[in-house]
């Protein structure tokens, strides 16, 4: 999360960067971080509670946590800087990317997997 706040918050401004224009490759990059964030946070909830809590509060909380986070980031960006804009278009990669991140989590430990959120 570290990370994600530092890359968020950092101005990127400078004048020896490549000037490749790639549609959307900001979004791509959004989602491909909560992404992460989201299997990371489910699988780091799995290993805190070592499975005895359940696979839906673990992940209900990992997903709003991390759709608020996004939303909070993105209001940082627009209000306390002025090198960065809050777009909403970037809330909803962040908040795809997290969805997706968590359904996959859920599928990796679903019944037709073979494996097990309880230890």
């Amino acid at each position: 999360m570290v990370f994600i706040t530092v890359m968020s918050l950092v101005s990127f401004e400078d004048n020896n960067s490549l000037d490749i224009n790639i549609p959307y490759f900001d979004k791509l990059v959004h989602f491909t971080f909560y992404f992460i964030a989201s299997m990371l946070g489910g699988l780091f909830g799995r290993e805190i509670s070592k499975g005895h809590i359940a696979k839906a509060k673990v992940l209900g909380i990992s997903f709003v946590g991390l759709v608020l986070y996004g939303i909070i980031i993105e209001v940082i960006q627009s209000y306390m800087t002025t090198y960065r804009s809050g777009e909403l278009m970037d809330v909803m990669a962040n908040s795809t990317g997290t969805l997706l991140g968590t359904l996959l989590i859920m599928g990796v430990f679903s019944k037709r997997s073979g494996l097990k959120w309880e230890n």
